[in-house]
């Protein structure tokens, strides 16, 4: 328990810490932001911090730190160390970055930023690969609410029933403005999120049957998984996400003052990871080992094993709070995935906002193509969606980094986010070569061709700092 007790401290001094280097380096002014500039009454609206930050947490969390964080504590506790210094040194500088660069450039999304920074290619890659990403985000986040409510409802009331019914939710959270469903609803769930791992942490902390095992290096995943590069995939939303990179610009289009960035997209991750490391601790510690733990997750779900240890942990009001948590988490960020793939469709298409036949034409074909890919395997589409968010994870670094050479007058401030963009170059290259649903290569082949391409990438960076000092001398 000792491991679990000083990854929180970690989580917090980094929050001070490293995130007041982050925010120091991007250097947040007095200039105003989209919210007040444009404050369009639909997507640029102003809202309170507070408000910011619980809105920004339920968009980027969802199940993610719960679901993620469960099927990582299958590798063993070794996935703390990832979830503290991956969520600290990439996954809160990548939020952060996105966010602020985003308001900077009046609330753009991270294909047009992609654009910006990386060129006229990197923005037609990124508009194709960020919708797809969000379109499988949406849906996925459809199916899994859906299959829980209709197993504790009348069979009447099946599965197809409720997917519409959460389809109809999403048409309406997706055109409505932001501060109608998303600003109100948001807080109150974000509260509830927060309640629910504080309760499983004291849960675990106070009853003596459950022990939290110590920090190790070695692998226990039942299944032989290797750790590289498979929990830095498997533990996305609660270390680093690029999912997150096509939330922050909602939130950056509604924060009054740039100052209020390190707290809303810095802290809502170090939350989140604070939730993933409560989560990850809880799974070893109630099923006694990975290998439980890995027969729970395969025959109850992780929606099951969620629910199961709420229950017998905290009694019926767990239960409550478990039932709530699996079900409405993962909604509040299908309906915000929808709502920025409108977002970045609107910003190609040049279809002004305001007006709500123009967010119909956008929404109405999103959440058909949505309803159609419903249909399709769960578990397939939970793979492909694991890969493409890391795989956008790593772009989003390398556009913050292309921003900060540009913009920053230290030559070595870039290295704030060109180590974690090469970092997460290797993970996303590997995982794809080695993995079942990639090209399926031996690991002694596809583990030096990862790490080959991100020393490539990292080498054209050291180029392009080179260039920029003589440039400027």
């Amino acid at each position: 328990m000792v491991s679990f007790f000083i990854a929180l401290i970690v989580l917090f001094i980094g929050y001070i810490t490293y995130g007041h280097l982050t925010e120091k380096i991007f250097g947040p002014d007095d200039r105003m932001t989209p919210a007040v500039e444009i404050n369009d009454g639909v997507d640029c609206v102003p809202i309170k911090t507070w408000k910011a930050l619980l809105i920004q947490l339920l968009n980027i969390a969802g199940t993610g730190p719960i679901f993620g964080a469960l099927m990582g504590a299958c590798f063993g506790p070794v996935v703390f160390l990832w979830i503290v210094f991956g969520s600290i040194l990439g996954g809160a500088v990548h939020d952060f970055m996105c966010g602020m660069i985003s308001e900077r450039n009046k609330g753009a999304s991270i294909a047009e930023l992609s654009g910006i920074y990386l060129g006229k290619p990197a923005l037609y890659i990124m508009r194709v690969f960020s919708v797809l990403l969000l379109l499988l985000t949406g849906t996925v986040f459809v199916t899994s609410p859906a299959a829980l409510i209709s197993s504790l409802t009348p069979s009447m009331l099946g599965n197809t029933f409720w997917i519409i019914v959460i389809l109809i939710y999403y048409v309406l959270a997706t055109l409505l403005p932001v501060d109608k469903v998303i600003g109100k609803l948001y807080p109150v769930f974000g509260v509830i999120l927060i309640v629910m791992a504080v309760s499983i942490a004291g849960g675990i902390m106070i009853l003596p049957q459950y022990q939290i095992p110590e920090v190790t290096l070695v692998n226990l995943n039942p299944e032989a998984l290797p750790v590289w590069p498979f929990m830095f995939v498997t533990v996305a939303c609660g270390a680093i996400s690029g999912f997150h990179a096509t939330q922050s610009p909602m939130m950056a289009k509604c924060i009054m003052s740039e100052k209020n960035g390190r707290a809303v997209f810095y802290g809502a991750m170090i939350i989140e990871s604070v939730i993933a490391l409560i989560w990850a601790a809880a799974g070893v510690a109630f099923y006694g080992g990975t290998q439980m733990l890995s027969d729970a997750i395969s025959n109850l779900g992780q929606s099951g094993v969620v629910y199961q240890i709420s229950k017998e942990m905290l009694g019926n009001i767990g239960g409550i709070l478990a039932i709530i948590g699996v079900v409405v988490c993962p909604i509040t960020s299908g309906d915000t995935a929808f709502r920025s793939a409108r977002l970045i469709l609107a910003e190609w298409t040049k279809l002004d906002q305001k007006k709500i036949k123009n967010r119909l034409l956008i929404t109405l074909p999103l959440l058909g193509v949505s309803a159609v890919l419903t249909q399709l395997d769960f578990n397939v589409l939970w793979r492909y969606f694991s890969w493409s968010n890391q795989t956008l994870a790593m772009i989003s670094l390398w556009v913050a980094t292309s921003y900060l050479i540009s913009n920053n007058k230290d030559r070595f401030a870039s290295l704030l986010t060109a180590v974690p963009a090469a970092f997460m170059t290797a993970v996303s290259v590997t995982y794809i070569l080695v993995a079942k649903e990639g090209l399926k290569l031996s690991t002694s082949v596809g583990y030096p061709i990862g790490i080959t391409a991100a020393v490539i990438l990292f080498v054209i960076y050291v180029v392009m700092i080179y260039r920029k000092c003589n440039h400027k001398t």
